[in-house]
């Protein structure tokens, strides 16, 4: 579906059409003519889907038309992770650029004191909408820098990272100071009990949006190694010395392993970076430019990469350790062989991940390409669930789970688009934008 079809206001539409954005995805179709409608909204769908502009385009459209307090919060956006919070702040940019009156602020830890003193300033300013990670927002509420009574939006984005990452407490703390006329929108990748449970105590009569978790790229040739843990190191040296080994995200659950594979491939004379959440924010800005410029080859980090960040040129992804569910696993090797490249995806197996790797093909619907160890690591375990404590091993699989002719149409007020606005668009491209 084009963009004009929907009840976006002007402002929005020349936004899309100066970012050549002229089609909905299905996320986007379905969510945001319910978000206009004013209604409570739980969107299930992975990354890359559109998400991001399925919930902001139709908030920043009605704040734009007015009728909401000047210089008061009025949306409040909550994401799981820096990164995420720096990627929203961005798109808001791009969205809201014809939109001078609608102001933001990213608000975020790991920052300097001036860092924390300009986020005081734009909410006690009321900024439109903040967007933030729990911990650091908690932080301000405690100081008593936000007024949360004029708030008409609630946004929570990726809201199963937020649990998996103890967040819970701290969002429903925040959701309990705000209106009870606010209109509260939930996006998670997947759809877990205690997902159920916090839409069920945060959403009004929601509408429920879910699309299914897409398959891997067919693009991605997916293979897998059966080994020990004590051959996972010796698998990747026969990976890095056999072949130019550039533009490769190493995935870890665990930050403490994320840390000793950085310092065993530094080692082993690897151009690579990490990435997790003992860094300071400086620290993985500047990981990230390293990584993105090509200063690096490699990437180690922890899944707080899987979600919400775009590189587009990554080679390789490989799993050091099998992710925790088909979802994890889709949203790792995504990665890799986008904007219509080819990619690779190798996962290493222990003996006891291999159930929740068989569990892993069968939502791919197909069996992984298992490659034979290097010869001199010796012998792999059977391919075949393990028992652990006389109990079979258990798998935690995936949870079944240029516009043409588009000028003209009519707006909400029942008027046509006036698509010929370029100066005011002009003048108003030298005003400042959201900060």
């Amino acid at each position: 579906m084009d963009f004009y079809y929907l009840d976006l206001n002007d402002n929005a539409l020349d936004a899309l059409d100066d970012m050549n954005f002229t089609t909905c995805t299905p996320v986007q179709e379905k969510c945001i003519p319910e978000i206009l409608n004013g209604r409570d909204v739980l969107g299930v769908a992975q990354t890359g889907t559109g998400k991001t502009a399925a919930y902001l385009l139709p908030i920043l459209s009605m704040l734009d038309d007015g009728g909401y307090p000047k210089d008061k919060i009025n949306c409040i956006i909550m994401s799981p992770t820096r990164e995420l919070a720096q990627q929203i702040d961005q798109a808001m940019q791009g969205f809201a650029y014809y939109m001078p009156e609608v102001s933001s602020v990213a608000v975020y830890g790991g920052n300097d004191g001036n860092r924390y003193d300009q986020e005081y300033q734009a909410m006690k300013m009321g900024a439109d909408v903040i967007i933030a990670t729990p911990g650091r927002f908690i932080s301000h509420i405690t100081m008593g820098n936000v007024d949360l009574s004029h708030v008409s939006f609630f946004v929570l984005d990726e809201a199963d990272r937020m649990l998996d990452m103890g967040f819970s407490d701290d969002i429903l703390s925040i959701a309990k100071l705000l209106p009870e006329t606010c209109q509260t929108i939930m996006f998670s990748a997947t759809m877990p009990q205690k997902i159920e449970q916090l839409a069920h105590t945060l959403l009004k009569n929601p509408v429920t949006i879910k699309l299914a978790v897409s398959k891997p790229a067919e693009k991605i040739h997916q293979m897998a190694y059966v080994c020990h843990e004590n051959q996972k190191m010796g698998i990747m040296r026969h990976l890095f010395k056999e072949r130019e080994m550039k533009r490769v995200i190493v995935f870890s659950s665990s930050k403490l392993k994320v840390k000793d594979i950085y310092h065993d491939l530094l080692r082993m004379k690897v151009s690579c970076g990490e990435m997790h959440s003992d860094l300071t924010q400086a620290e993985r800005d500047e990981v990230m430019y390293k990584f993105k410029s090509g200063q690096i080859d490699v990437l180690v980090a922890t899944d707080i990469v899987a979600r919400g960040i775009d590189i587009d040129d990554i080679a390789m992804v490989i799993n050091y350790d099998v992710p925790h569910d088909a979802e994890d696993y889709v949203h790792r090797i995504g990665r890799t062989a986008r904007a219509d490249r080819d990619g690779e995806a190798i996962t290493l197996v222990r003996g006891y991940e291999i159930g929740d790797f068989m569990d892993i093909e069968k939502f791919l619907g197909k069996e992984v390409e298992k490659l034979p160890l290097p010869k001199e690591l010796g012998e792999g375990p059977e391919y075949k669930p393990m028992r652990r404590n006389g109990n079979r091993q258990r798998g935690r699989g995936g949870k079944g789970h240029g516009r043409s002719g588009g000028r003209g149409r009519n707006n909400r007020h029942g008027k046509p688009h006036n698509r010929g606005r370029r100066n005011k668009k002009d003048n108003k491209a030298g005003q400042n934008k959201t900060e």
